[in-house]
């Protein structure tokens, strides 16, 4: 005869609610799961101890180099009357002389010297130099650390795509470009278009490469440089409108800039409208977005239910079996 199953016990009860617990934990997780983007390491600060020596140093063995270089904005990044002006507005921020001397220590706001020099892109002075070479950081980011716009800009463009690096085209201590003109530069590399700008009108006119591809930062570039420098390379229609003032048309409209209203220009109380419009999508998508929240966090909840419910069953049952098993030996033993 076949014996009734017996009540759960202490360790069927235990079991349960461990893999409920467990179930449930991890539905609930998996609902508010999200990608999380972690942010660059910053850049790195001379350490403690460092010993600058100066320009003059290197003066003794690279007298041209150091002759090309001190007439150059990078030796009077700090010295120049433009950037005194403008720092002192700024209420002399200490934050500006990371860029402006070299050696700064931005926890006791002293630096080694004035201006960008030799140590601030090659380091301190080495004891072991000559016999030890003092070579640059071989990329980029030597110079976005003070250059951060003009080479998020290259990034984004063609050469930085191809990593084609700052000192590819500007000679890193007359910072110069390498070549005697603008489209001799270009041309090194761009001969194809180089050879039919060359012979075209606006060659003839006296325009560079750099007068279409860098247009933008004839207009933007401001005192600090903090604006776009035209390291994208990418021709704008600012680029056009520079030259071509009376004659830049749009829907066959020549565009008098005068200030007049062209085309289908919005009046204030549609742009109002529209405003209202945006403001009112944003309130939506916040709310759907909080309704998803907790939407997630109950079905969550109810898949961790389900599954721990089923998980604790099967396995409470396979337990009671056993203990049912157990007890028929006993009795037929005995």
């Amino acid at each position: 005869m076949k014996k009734p199953v017996p009540p759960f016990g202490k360790s069927v009860w235990v079991t349960f609610s461990l893999v409920f617990a467990i179930c449930l934990a991890v539905g609930v997780a998996i609902s508010l799961a999200q990608p999380v983007s972690a942010s660059p390491d910053a850049a790195p600060y001379p350490q403690d101890g460092t010993t600058y020596y100066g320009a003059d140093a290197c003066a003794g063995c690279h007298k041209d180099i150091h002759e090309t270089w001190s007439g150059t904005l990078h030796a009077q990044a700090f010295s120049s009357p433009i950037f005194q002006e403008d720092w002192t507005k700024q209420g002399s921020a200490t934050a500006c002389l990371e860029c402006h001397t070299t050696g700064f220590d931005k926890t006791s706001g002293k630096f080694a010297e004035e201006g960008v020099t030799c140590e601030a892109c090659h380091g301190p002075l080495q004891k072991e130099h000559p016999r030890t070479p003092m070579p640059v950081t071989p990329d980029y980011t030597l110079c976005a650390s003070c250059h951060k716009t003009t080479t998020d800009e290259w990034r984004a463009s063609k050469h930085g795509q191809i990593n084609l690096n700052c000192e590819a085209c500007h000679n890193p201590h007359s910072q110069a470009p390498r070549a005697e003109t603008v489209n001799e530069l270009c041309t090194n590399c761009h001969k194809d278009t180089g050879s039919s700008f060359t012979h075209g009108t606006h060659a003839n006119s006296g325009l560079q490469c750099s007068d279409c591809h860098m247009a933008a930062a004839s207009h933007t570039t401001s005192t600090g440089g903090l604006f776009a420098t035209g390291h994208t390379f990418t021709v704008g229609s600012e680029a056009c409108i520079n030259c071509h003032k009376d004659t830049v048309h749009t829907r066959d409209t020549i565009v008098q800039l005068t200030g007049e209203q062209t085309g289908n220009v919005p009046t204030s109380e549609e742009l109002q409208k529209k405003v209202s419009e945006q403001e009112q999508t944003i309130e939506t998508l916040e709310s759907q977005s909080t309704v998803r929240l907790y939407t997630g966090l109950i079905q969550g909840a109810i898949v961790g239910l389900v599954v721990g419910g089923a998980a604790a069953w099967v396995v409470s049952r396979r337990i009671r079996i056993v203990e049912v098993e157990e007890n028929d030996d006993t009795e037929e033993k005995s």
